[in-house]
């Protein structure tokens, strides 16, 4: 074989080396779209209110409450508004399993701020003074179904059971349906802030309405920051 065929036999066989190479290198490495993961996996379990000690806790308690006064023992509503009100803080809890039937984003009172903006999204206000545009934290006892100006029209009086949620009802704070809260969370945007009410959207009022029109004992509501 000529010198010449050997540089080009070396030379082929060099440039296959080298696409090996570079094959297997893509193969095997992470692209750097997919090197968001773990960022991705922190962000996305924001968005919901996780399993934890205090979820349970809160869970544990509530049942205890609606057994000793006569509440219903099948499910209730547990809101954590420590949480981002862009998360889904709203947590429709299954005593029967000790789970989560479903969660999903709810508005709080805007106080200080602008009403219908996100201002407060990570530091509500909470009061239980007239005229306060705050929500009020506490048990709640959902009540009697009525019509709404808001939403799909069907709203549900709130019994405040605390000193911190007593003046619940002279300030006409109830359970309603909005057309700016969202269905699922909109983490890092919050939900869009009104006068105190727990105002949830559209088709979830639906969804817990048909729930709340079968029960024959009262449903507990309990609003929570810590």
């Amino acid at each position: 074989m000529s010198s010449h065929k050997i540089k080009v036999y070396l030379l082929a066989l060099t440039i296959l080396v080298l696409l090996a190479f570079q094959l297997n290198k893509q193969n095997t490495t992470i692209p750097k779209s997919k090197s968001l993961n773990n960022s991705e996996v922190k962000d996305n379990k924001t968005n919901e209110v996780p399993l934890n000690t205090k979820l349970f806790s809160k869970a544990k308690l509530a049942k205890a409450y609606c057994k000793e006064h006569k509440f219903d023992t099948n499910f209730c509503c547990l809101l954590d508004l420590s949480q981002h009100s862009g998360n889904n803080r709203f947590v429709i809890w299954d005593f029967k399993t000790n789970s989560i039937i479903k969660q999903f984003p709810v508005s709080h009172g805007c106080g200080d701020s602008l009403w219908g903006a996100d201002f407060s999204k990570t530091n509500p206000q909470f009061s239980n003074e007239f005229e306060s545009h705050c929500s009020s934290i506490g048990k709640y006892k959902i009540g009697k179904r009525g019509y709404s100006n808001w939403g799909i029209n069907v709203k549900y009086l709130l019994h405040g059971l605390e000193s911190t949620n007593s003046n619940a009802m002279a300030r006409t704070i109830v359970l309603h349906s909005w057309e700016a809260v969202s269905d699922s969370s909109t983490y890092p945007f919050g939900t869009p802030e009104g006068w105190g009410c727990p105002a949830i959207s559209n088709n979830q009022m639906t969804f817990l309405d048909s729930m709340l029109k079968n029960t024959v004992q009262p449903v507990l509501m309990w609003i929570y920051q810590n």
